[in-house]
């Protein structure tokens, strides 16, 4: 029996970090991933139906939320198998957990449709760990039906094995690769407080983007005749530089910035999401001209 020590953690968790950033760098995954996600892309384009499968309306991803239910219903079955009288309930959760297991892909899909190539090559084994799962717990589902309690069993632990090895990838995605998460969160902590000077209002083209710094903050300014927007510049979906996008003009809401990484839109008036993937507004910063300097500071930080 191999002893728990510090050690054999430390080593374990090396042994894991070189194999996922094996997967990572491999550049022969690109092969498969491109083509699913432009496919992917085409087949749920830009407009509410996606911005609602990446959770955008939410204010955060729906993905991670949504994948509770399936495995939460499957490794209940496990459990449930194993006790006495636990087999039609067993039977009904591995059902619903299948079920559910369809929804939670889309969102899963959408999502790996608008990340980066890393996150997508880790994203393909942990699509096909999932998948596989899904494909066991819906055959231990038929022969369940069926009456076959044996293969019923045996398919679900199959599918859990698989699971867990999915689960595992996904919150590596999610928790280290930090896709979903809000990246722009540290900007109050790291932006110095009051007001700071970013020079000339001449200095800033009309109906134009410029990015300037706030301390070590990069924020990107939109000049509107005397009168300036100031947002956080890194986008919160993955910090792609938003002086570099696009300027949209969205009825209802007026001028918006779109990255140019993966086509979030934010509205320059307050920063709130327009359309994902981004699920986090920008932090918006206060801007005045004060003697024909342009001047900006993040609210309450005066």
């Amino acid at each position: 029996m191999v002893e728990l020590t510090t050690k054999t953690l430390t080593e374990a968790g090396r042994a894991v970090g070189r194999l996922i950033k094996t997967i990572e760098g491999d550049e022969r995954l690109d092969k498969i991933a491109a083509p699913v996600s432009d496919f992917l892309q085409k087949l749920i384009p830009p407009g509410p139906v996606r911005d609602l499968l990446h959770g955008t309306p939410l204010g955060h991803p729906a993905h991670p939320f949504l994948v509770q239910v399936p495995l939460g219903a499957w490794m209940s079955a496990n459990v449930l198998d194993l006790l006495p009288g636990g087999w039609i309930p067993a039977t009904a959760l591995v059902g619903v957990g299948t079920a559910a297991a369809i929804p939670a892909a889309a969102t899963g899909a959408t999502d790996f449709s608008a990340a980066n190539r890393e996150h997508q090559r880790v994203g393909l084994i942990h699509w096909a760990s999932v998948a596989t799962a899904g494909a066991l717990y819906g055959a231990s589902f038929v022969a369940r039906l069926s009456g076959n309690r044996k293969a019923g069993k045996r398919l679900a632990l199959a599918g859990l094995a698989a699971a867990s090895v999915g689960g595992y990838l996904g919150g590596h995605i999610a928790y280290h690769q930090a896709l979903g998460a809000n990246h722009t969160e540290p900007v109050p902590n790291l932006t110095p407080g009051g007001w700071h000077d970013l020079g000339l209002l001449t200095e800033l083209p009309e109906h134009q983007l410029r990015q300037r710094l706030v301390g070590n903050t990069p924020v990107v300014l939109y000049r509107d005749g005397d009168r300036v927007l100031a947002l956080a510049d890194a986008c919160s979906h993955l910090s792609g530089p938003l002086h570099e996008g696009e300027l949209v003009d969205e009825p209802g809401i007026g001028a918006c910035v779109t990255c140019p990484w993966h086509g979030s839109t934010f509205a320059l008036e307050d920063g709130a999401v327009v359309h994902g993937p981004a699920t986090a507004p920008q932090p918006q910063f206060v801007a005045r001209v004060t003697g024909g300097r342009v001047e900006v500071m993040l609210p309450g930080a005066g």
